[in-house]
């Protein structure tokens, strides 16, 4: 879907609209508020210092940013939870600037694969899952999905679906922690999480670049004329920070921004995101139930300190260890 245009573009899309819905996505409210609750019930134990026992320092991402989304995405597709942490080892490695292409298309593969075995399952045992739903949707014509269109699908709903929402809390933690002023504007009722995760989304966007994009026709850009079908980069991180659509303080982390943000971080035009609501559903029940239970959460290092995630697609840091309360002081 996201190499289609034109009439194979809508097609693809169509089928798929019709059972991703904005009723199904509203459906997962509880689970995914479960599922966050349960999460962050075993945050204490993961930061227990093993030796005395006390709170130490917990990777964040690797403890809850990554696995509420990929349990969502997971049970939302009928995938297996022992698929889970393979699934997520190989999507890293397709969006990763360290892997080789070679190895980045054999990760390709492998996803496909397993993603092929769901399919197979799903289409001999059909459930309540959107794998079944797709399988069995149609279009008046009587047009389906093939099983490769199916499993591209699956595929780009696998990536999209959790590694993009894995940065967007990762960011949001970690502007949050650097700028405390503005989680006190959200506790003294004058923003909300909502406005949190949208300045998040514009302010540092969990998506770097899209994969190059073809211009079909010359395209004039200022000064500078991009030749049709010239591979181009987008940048979604320096659209949210151009000071010509949100003024000379759009370098500034602002939950108050108003008019309210808009940004591109769910892409534009017929090529919007399918998964920006349940994207916004996951990052608010996360933030907002993680700084009620945790309200002294603090990044146990610099900011400057994270390490980047390698990719040019996602836009993040590998990890984020954080105190879920302020450290007692020795005696």
């Amino acid at each position: 879907m996201t190499t289609a245009d034109g009439d194979d573009h809508r097609r693809l899309r169509a089928l798929v609209t019709q059972v991703f819905t904005p009723r199904r996505i509203e459906g997962l409210r509880p689970r995914v508020e479960e599922l966050t609750a349960r999460l962050l019930h075993t945050l204490d134990e993961a930061a227990l210092d093993a030796e005395t026992g006390a709170s130490a320092v917990v990777d964040l991402r690797e403890h809850f940013a990554l696995p509420l989304p990929m349990a969502v995405i997971s049970e939302l597709l009928g995938v297996d939870p022992g698929m889970r942490g393979q699934l997520h080892q190989l999507s890293n490695l397709i969006v990763s600037t360290t892997t080789s292409p070679e190895r980045a298309l054999a990760a390709n593969r492998a996803m496909a694969d397993i993603l092929g075995s769901v399919v197979v399952r799903r289409r001999a045992a059909p459930g309540d899952d959107l794998t079944s739903a797709l399988l069995a949707a149609q279009a008046e014509d009587g047009d389906r999905l093939t099983d490769r269109e199916l499993v591209g699908t699956l595929l780009l709903m696998v990536i999209a679906g959790h590694e993009t929402t894995l940065n967007l809390i990762t960011n949001a933690v970690r502007a949050l922690c650097t700028h405390p002023e503005q989680l006190a504007l959200v506790r003294a009722g004058k923003a909300d999480w909502g406005d949190v995760v949208e300045e998040t989304l514009r302010y540092d966007s969990p998506v770097s670049f899209f994969p190059f994009r073809y211009p079909v026709r010359d395209l004039k850009v200022g000064d500078t004329v991009i030749p049709r079908g010239t591979p181009v980069l987008a940048s979604y991180t320096a659209a949210g920070r151009d000071e010509r659509a949100y003024g000379p303080d759009a370098s500034r982390f602002d939950v108050t921004r108003r008019p309210p943000v808009r940004h591109l971080s769910f892409g534009h035009g017929p090529h919007y995101c399918l998964g920006a609501a349940l994207a916004r559903l996951e990052a608010t029940t996360a933030l907002a139930a993680l700084f009620d239970r945790y309200p002294d959460l603090a990044l146990a290092v610099p900011d400057d300190d994270l390490p980047r995630h390698p990719s040019f697609v996602g836009n993040s840091t590998e990890t984020l260890p954080v105190r879920l309360r302020p450290e007692t002081p020795q005696r």
